[in-house]
């Protein structure tokens, strides 16, 4: 037992669910599933709040619902091959390994799949808050998720007249935008005063604090209110016929089961063969910059458009970052990358100071779609799926908690949730 095992789960006729996975998605469901009276342990080889959300913008992005994939980005290929200081990079060593992802990812650039994906991720993300709002509530820390909404901002009225028709998109699905200019931008943001007279504020998105930080509170709660948090790496389903009967980590310990969560992000590959899918999962890097003692104070999540990437005052410091890089599976971090980010974060603010400098990168899980998989197991019938949420781990955290928690339970979801299936994938061919 670790220190981190701080409650002793009651004895008796409780069910236990066991989820593999314990970033935000993982500990969403672990909270869901203890709110439901499942004595619930929660595994993971890393601190809490060291996971692929720690290093990420932070938004509750609840607007975010277009796919990555946008009519013509076959033709982008090469750009993102020949310039590896863009916003979104391809190494060249990984293109014939990710070149059967790609292909289905380019499948959904035609508008009618972007319309129907948007449509679908809408029906989560427009109950990301109330989703989380039992969750917070039982956090001692009420500041957790700021209420100022979010900038974004443009070089150019250009860039902004290519975002219309997304808008449009967005508007039709019930979110919120409104176009600001120079004195508005000044207005809300001060520190930008004087440099863009372009840009959107989303009033209906929020970011949290510190991104650690918020983890590392939730699986706090999760602990208070006597779940278990086991530091280790789970190796294997145990399985009895068509059921789990626990997990067995990588030191042969065992936890016995009678439901099984894997919300592990990409790591969840692992148990493809077990959960019998073969979804096309990959993971694609996103860079952060952190600095402790920035020298600049911002009042608000700023999204710079053109440069690929975002401002994000927290806690611990403003964090920097949000490019995007296609490489090989288990390919070794480019922290050059980072470099560039804040290489054109210190155009916009030469007084950055770089006293404790700190890079990290998290690989988002993605699929082709940009839809997540909320499923239950294929071949054993007490397994359920949460992940590949892509950049809105976050942000449908909670309400991925709720809907596995509700399949747990044998309630059928409020949401559809056939969009989602792990199933989708098998009908066009398999695995990638």
């Amino acid at each position: 037992m670790t220190p981190l095992q701080s409650a002793v789960q009651e004895p008796g006729l409780r069910e236990k669910a066991v989820v593999v996975g314990a970033g935000i998605v993982g500990v969403c469901c672990a909270l869901y599933l203890q709110r439901e009276g499942y004595a619930v342990t929660l595994i993971d080889p890393a601190a809490p709040g060291d996971s692929t959300a720690k290093w990420s913008c932070g938004q509750m992005a609840v607007s975010e619902v277009i796919p990555l994939s946008k009519p013509g980005i076959l033709k982008k290929v090469p750009g993102w091959l020949l310039d590896q200081k863009g916003p979104l990079a391809l190494r060249p060593s990984a293109l014939p390994g990710i070149l059967p992802w790609f292909l289905r990812f380019v499948a959904c650039a035609r508008h009618s799949k972007i319309v129907e994906i948007s449509e679908d991720m809408a029906t989560l993300t427009h109950h990301v808050y109330e989703d989380y709002a039992p969750l917070l509530d039982a956090c001692p820390d009420k500041a957790l998720m700021g209420a100022r909404p979010i900038i974004e901002v443009f070089e150019s009225a250009s860039g902004l007249d290519h975002e219309l028709p997304h808008l449009a998109l967005r508007k039709s699905l019930g979110f919120k935008s409104e176009v600001l200019d120079r004195a508005a931008i000044a207005d809300l943001e001060p520190s930008f005063a004087g440099k863009f007279s372009h840009g959107l504020l989303f009033p209906d998105w929020r970011a949290v604090s510190d991104t650690k930080g918020f983890i590392a509170a939730l699986t706090q709660s999760f602990i208070d209110q006597g779940g278990v948090r086991v530091r280790g790496q789970v190796k294997r389903i145990d399985e009895v016929a068509d059921r789990a009967s626990g997990v067995m980590l990588a030191t042969g310990e065992r936890y016995p089961a009678d439901h099984v969560v894997i919300a592990a992000g990409t790591g969840s590959r692992q148990f493809f063969d077990q959960i019998g899918t073969h979804a096309p999962l990959v993971g694609i890097a996103g860079y952060q910059v952190l600095l402790p003692t920035p020298g600049v104070e911002l009042r608000h999540s700023v999204i710079y458009a053109d440069g690929g990437f975002c401002f994000s005052p927290m806690t611990r410091g403003l964090q920097i970052g949000g490019t995007i890089e296609f490489a090989s599976p288990n390919a070794e971090p480019n922290f050059k990358r980072a470099e560039i980010i804040l290489e054109k974060a210190r155009k916009i603010f030469p007084q950055l100071k770089l006293d404790n400098i700190e890079y990290g990168v998290g690989y988002r899980p993605f699929l082709p779609d940009t839809k997540p998989i909320i499923d239950r197991s294929a071949r054993l019938s007490n397994v359920f799926l949460a992940f590949g949420h892509g950049q809105l781990g976050l942000t449908l955290g909670a309400t991925t908690g709720r809907l596995i928690s509700d399949m747990v339970a044998g309630r059928e979801p409020a949401q559809d949730l056939t969009p989602f299936s792990a199933k989708r994938f098998s009908l066009i061919g398999g695995h990638a």
